[in-house]
């Protein structure tokens, strides 16, 4: 559903005169797409508390994202502490104190416009404000003059904003000559509601003073007039960045790619605030990496916001001639242009005091003195640094020297010297070069990280497998095509390509986003290793892995055979081994039973005992494997016949007995010396079933008329249908087995269940 929204007009009556008009957004039947407004900067004076105070009580102001503290005089310094809290807009409460960074550079850049000033820091959208200011204890100085809190509203300024949500209050101020009061709420009164709204009286249009060019007024006295605001606004932006009206050097090629870079059209920067021409460096020795402070909770898409406020801070705050940063960088990763001339350029930014003639810098939106940056963010940092200095043949690991444009300490308490030449890191910290606390103390420490990202070589590379392929020992085997899967701790944006290498050649090209490669291998002994070429154009590789391709079948030197074993037989399972003997000329990984069971086996394994199906031809189906994945097949097919004992020629005296427990449920049973059976079959194979108790005697085994064996039946447990004795030929012929009763003394007798054979 469509909302639309009104603006509900009124003014706030200062003393001495001054009006702070405000419009407030008003819910209605619309809320579509927001429209644009330019950016708005104002600033409140601070009171005089004591000579070593300056405070803003709590106060309701207009919407804004950034602030900072600034004072007159570019080139002096506030020894002491600076603390705000603002009031969120989205949930009405207060914030915590949030201590200003007072360490800021002093300009190089000099001129009246020219403030002190802190670091600004990013609130997010707040509609109110407190300030504290206080003198360092046992300092000399005293607190600067014109002490403000600057308050800067990022406007609606790039088509992708006016998509992003609805429109928050618009504020401006119309300042009178000679105002002094302030409209400062009461502590004590609710937060959230403007100081007087019932004195507001309405107004037709909301408008800035098109002659305030600067964002504040300084007091030319120690004692500024109390809340005296004054606002400035932005236009819309050129579609582009203005050409330098200034002669330009030529870009130099770089060693490495230029990364992905916004435009300052992107984040919305409006070039008629700052029409200097840009003035440009020799050269980039050096890149310095710095944080912007404020808060780290905001959201990706409000970078150009927040890029916009610090511009405006920079400039119409500061009295600087353009953003201070050459380039910025979210925690996305984004990289945006800062400082306008060209980003392929030396431009000469106002960054780190005394070392900005021969090097560059990027910031890192939020603050990094309690948190890590993302990994997003130290990779675009890397591929920023890379580029830029590889514009003029530097290795980012390495270190130059810098000339000293001033003397001072750095945050370690190392000295410089105007004009004596000093070591530096190429891609440095802004505490290297100035005693600040920036980039933060967490964000500092992994500068190495950075460096070894942006010089490589490649970090972290490894094979985590390869496919196509079987591992025996430390070797693989395959059939020819592998697959080689690599992982890396080093981005792929800074990895130029990854090459598969097999014997120490290229047989592969992938992307440095990659992950994998393919090849196919010509037959025999191989070694395989992945090779990244980092951007920089240094190289690491993997340990070599050793393949062997082989399309060589294995083979069966024994082909399947079966046999009769011994065990317990039963009108639907006969005890049988199954036997092979199988070899490969590399390397015999497994056999594998197919049919009428599965089953696998080692490399080693030659038989295997299974029952088959009595009375049916069972077909047993094979193959040998080698560890390329080449297989030989092989079968062998048999029937177990089971004949009764009624099926032999008896002699002597037999008793026929009757079980459930018995083959077909009867025996034969003797006891009778010289009692024999004789049983005549085709086949391969053949085993004699039998009964077995503690009383059972003793048996001969003749084959084909010859004695095999003298088999003693007795056990401790009574047992039926047991294959105590068999016999296995190398192929199917006529046999006869013939049993013979023993009579052995006090247990003559023989109980048989029959005789089984393979057909």
């Amino acid at each position: 559903m469509k909302r639309r929204a009104w603006l509900t007009l009124g003014a706030v009556v200062l003393g001495g005169g001054g009006v702070v008009t405000y419009a407030v957004a008003s819910p209605s039947a619309d809320q579509g797409a927001r429209p644009k407004r330019p950016v708005k900067v104002y600033g409140l004076a601070l009171k005089g508390a004591s000579a070593d105070r300056r405070e803003l009580a709590r106060t309701d102001t207009g919407e804004f994202s950034l602030l900072g503290v600034t004072w007159t005089g570019g080139a002096k310094r506030l020894v002491g502490a600076a603390q705000v809290r603002t009031r969120s807009v989205a949930t009405g409460e207060w914030s915590a104190w949030h201590v200003l960074e007072l360490d800021a550079d002093p300009l190089d850049e000099t001129g009246p416009k020219v403030r002190g000033a802190s670091e600004p820091a990013w609130v997010g959208p707040s509609d109110g404000v407190q300030v504290q200011v206080v003198r360092k204890n046992g300092a000399t100085a005293a607190l600067p003059k014109g002490l403000q809190v600057n308050l800067v509203d990022p406007g609606v300024v790039t088509d992708a904003e006016t998509k992003t949500g609805a429109e928050p209050a618009g504020f401006v101020t119309d300042p009178s000559p000679g105002a002094t009061d302030s409209p400062s709420a009461d502590p004590s009164a609710p937060t959230g509601e403007p100081t007087d709204p019932a004195s507001a009286s309405p107004t037709d249009t909301v408008t800035a003073d098109p002659t305030v060019t600067d964002s504040v007024s300084a007091s030319p006295t120690d004692t500024p007039p109390t809340a005296t605001a004054s606002v400035s606004t932005s236009a819309a932006p050129p579609t582009s960045s203005p050409t330098p009206t200034a002669p330009a050097p030529t870009e130099p090629p770089s060693t490495v790619p230029e990364p992905p870079i916004r435009s300052r059209a992107a984040w919305g920067a409006d070039e008629s605030i700052s029409p200097d021409a840009p003035e440009y460096n020799k050269d980039v020795k050096v890149m310095f990496v710095h944080h912007t402070d404020g808060a780290n909770d905001y959201t990706c898409d409000q970078s150009p916001s927040i890029i916009r406020s610090i511009y405006a801070y920079h400039v119409q705050v500061s009295g600087w001639k353009d953003i201070g940063y050459n380039f910025l960088v979210d925690k996305c990763g984004t990289l945006f242009e800062g400082r306008k001339g060209g980003v392929g350029l030396p431009v000469f930014g106002a960054h780190t005091y005394g070392w900005n003639r021969e090097s560059a810098a990027v910031a890192v939106i939020g603050d990094y003195t309690q948190t890590t940056a993302t990994t997003a963010a130290l990779t675009s940092i890397a591929r920023l640094a890379a580029w830029k200095l590889g514009q003029y043949g530097a290795d980012p690991s390495g270190s130059t020297q810098l000339t000293a444009g001033a003397t001072q300490t750095n945050f370690f308490g190392k000295s410089f010297t105007s004009g004596s030449p000093y070591t530096f890191d190429r891609i440095s910290g802004h505490r290297d070069g100035f005693n600040t606390q920036c980039p933060g103390g967490l964000l500092y420490d992994q500068l190495p990280a950075v460096r070894a990202l942006a010089a490589g070589p490649v970090q972290g590379l490894k094979i985590t497998s390869v496919t196509g392929v079987n591992l025996s020992g430390s070797t693989y085997y395959t059939r020819g095509a592998v697959t080689v899967n690599w992982t890396a701790t080093t981005p792929g944006s800074l990895i130029s390509k990854f090459e598969l290498l097999v014997d120490g050649k290229v047989t592969a090209t992938a992307a440095g986003t990659a992950a994998s490669a393919g090849a196919t291998l010509v037959p025999g002994s191989h070694t395989v290793a992945v090779r990244a070429v980092h951007q920089s154009g240094r190289t690491t590789t993997t340990a070599a892995l050793n393949v062997v391709a082989d399309t060589t079948l294995p083979a069966f030197t024994t082909a399947p055979n079966l046999s009769l074993r011994t065990g317990t037989v039963s009108t639907t399972a006969v005890p049988v081994t199954l036997g092979w003997k199988a070899a490969d000329d590399k390397a015999l990984r497994s056999v594998q039973l197919l049919s009428p069971t599965a089953a696998t086996f080692g490399p080693t394994v030659t038989g295997s005992g299974l029952t088959a199906k009595p009375g049916a031809a069972t077909a047993w189906s094979m193959r040998a494997y080698d560890y390329a994945g080449n297989y030989r097949a092989a079968s062998v097919s048999a029937t177990p016949v089971i004949l009764q004992e009624t099926s032999a020629v008896r002699s002597g005296s037999w008793t026929a007995r009757s079980s459930t427990s018995y083959l077909g449920g009867t025996s034969y049973s003797s006891g009778s010396k010289g009692a024999a059976l004789t049983w005549t079959f085709t086949g391969r194979s053949a085993s004699w079933a039998v009964s077995r108790a503690s009383t059972s005697g003793q048996a001969y085994v003749y084959v084909d008329g010859t004695k095999a064996a003298t088999v003693d039946l007795k056990s401790a447990t009574t047992l039926y249908r047991q294959a105590v004795w068999t016999r296995t030929w190398t192929g199917s012929a006529k046999h006869t087995v013939k049993i013979v009763v023993v009579g052995t003394s006090g247990r003559p007798t023989v109980t048989t269940d029959g005789l089984v054979y393979l057909k």
